[in-house]
């Protein structure tokens, strides 16, 4: 039996498409780990006999429901929300909530089996679940965001839990949003108990929070860097992205010594030849966290810049590159620009922001490639130490959490190169599929066939 279950990759593959119609950017999550997970597993018989990667590649639960809410001129509108639970092997499930337009099953699909690998790299007991609403806050007031918070957490609270599944933010999803379903969560239950992170730190919040998904992409490049006998300082560096990934991508880097040149959002990019400096980067953060305006206003303010209407900023000669929007947003053009221009290292700071295409370039040219699971994994990792920080009602102060932040990246990377190092060239992104694949595989080997 063991041995006809043996099946090659495309042929995997194709059980994949044919079991999820239509869901491409799941398919290409699962194509990108799968494909260096089958040479690590070819010898491995006990990970061919339990169906691992196929019981991976199967979300455990995937909840749908329809979140009913009220706007300001009383018209009643409906969308439809969901929370994947992809995999709890190692920890409760863990993944933000994304509020978008462009959210379906597909997308919160990939980035729940994503987060499964990302989750077990940091070394901390988390599992992988993603979920959302294809709701827009872009436009809305404070109170019908609250309407629909308090409405989506209506029906999620029945799902999730501490030792069940503890949510965060993602797109769309910040503080505000955050603190609305929280208090929704609380309301119902009558509990307060860490069942989500990003919190402000006025109710259980980490002080390093918001800072650690771009703090942590930066020190994982840092880290490549540092492999390969370079450092950041001097280098100029291009960010796509205005958020809070993005922004503070680009304090680290110029609290380290490099150059940033450019940010962007679904409008374009800028292009800021002088450096976004501190003071930029704190205008930015105004500009979009409390005006929340578009990143073509920087150019009013700051007359060296350049605005391009509805492209990316692939094209601008750089040494280091941090795409830190979405998913999908550096193809194989704009690598092989890159490529072209002399870059020598990229972290990804979204998820999967690179397609296919894009990576195959890159891994080609023998670029410093960080993938999302690693390089951006120092959000999640500081979820987690909030979770901890919940569960035995202590808090650490940002300079610990800074520290342990920069351990738990040098940690990813580390486990990057053990399994991804040949011939003097890492490849981060099978380090980082293996390592990641190793651990929950394993647990799951523990539990028996289930």
């Amino acid at each position: 039996m063991a041995v006809a279950d043996h099946v090659d990759f495309p042929t995997f593959m194709e059980g994949v498409k044919k079991r999820n119609p239509g869901q491409t950017e799941f398919v290409q999550a699962v194509q990108e780990v799968a494909q260096d997970i089958f040479e690590f597993i070819k010898d491995k018989e006990e990970y061919h006999e339990a169906q691992i990667l196929r019981r991976i590649a199967e979300p455990d639960r995937v909840v749908s429901f329809r979140v009913c809410w009220e706007d300001d001129n009383h018209n009643i509108r409906v969308q439809r929300g969901w929370r994947v639970q992809n995999n709890n092997a190692i920890g409760p499930y863990k993944g933000g909530i994304r509020f978008h337009p462009s959210v379906t099953e597909s997308v919160l699909k990939f980035l729940a089996f994503e987060q499964t690998f990302k989750n077990s790299l940091t070394g901390l007991p988390m599992g992988g679940g993603k979920g959302g609403a294809n709701f827009n806050p872009r436009g809305k007031s404070d109170s019908e965001v609250m309407r629909f918070c308090q409405s989506f957490m209506t029906e999620l609270y029945r799902h999730i839990g501490p030792d069940t599944d503890v949510p965060a933010g993602d797109i769309g999803v910040g503080g505000r949003e955050i603190g609305y379903m929280f208090g929704q969560y609380k309301r119902i239950t009558n509990r307060w108990e860490g069942v989500l992170t990003g919190k402000g730190q006025e109710y259980g919040g980490s002080q390093m929070r918001p800072e650690a998904t771009g703090y942590g992409a930066v020190y994982f490049m840092q880290n490549m860097l540092k492999h390969a006998g370079h450092d950041v300082e001097g280098k100029t560096a291009v960010i796509s992205g205005s958020g809070n990934v993005a922004t503070h991508a680009a304090e680290k880097i110029t609290q380290l010594g490099g150059k940033v040149l450019t940010l962007s959002d679904s409008g374009g990019f800028i292009h800021d030849p002088d450096g976004i400096d501190q003071a930029k980067i704190d205008f930015v953060k105004h500009l979009k966290t409390v005006k929340r305006g578009r990143i073509s206003e920087y150019c009013d303010e700051y007359k060296g810049a350049s605005f391009h209407e509805g492209k990316r900023p692939w094209d601008v000669e750089c040494d280091l590159a941090l795409p830190c929007a979405t998913q999908n947003e550096l193809n194989e053009d704009e690598a092989k620009a890159l490529v072209k221009n002399g870059v020598q290292a990229v972290s990804e700071g979204a998820n999967m922001p690179t397609t296919l295409d894009g990576v195959k370039v890159f891994h080609d040219a023998k670029i410093m490639y960080g993938p999302g699971k690693a390089a951006n994994a120092g959000g999640v990792a500081v979820s987690g130490l909030e979770m901890s920080q919940n569960s035995e009602r202590i808090s650490w102060n940002h300079e610990r959490l800074g520290e342990m932040l920069t351990e738990l990246m040098e940690g990813i990377h580390g486990k990057c190169v053990e399994y991804g190092e040949k011939d003097g060239h890492v490849d981060y992104v099978k380090g980082a599929n293996i390592a990641g694949f190793k651990k929950v595989a394993d647990a799951m080997l523990a539990f028996g066939v289930v």
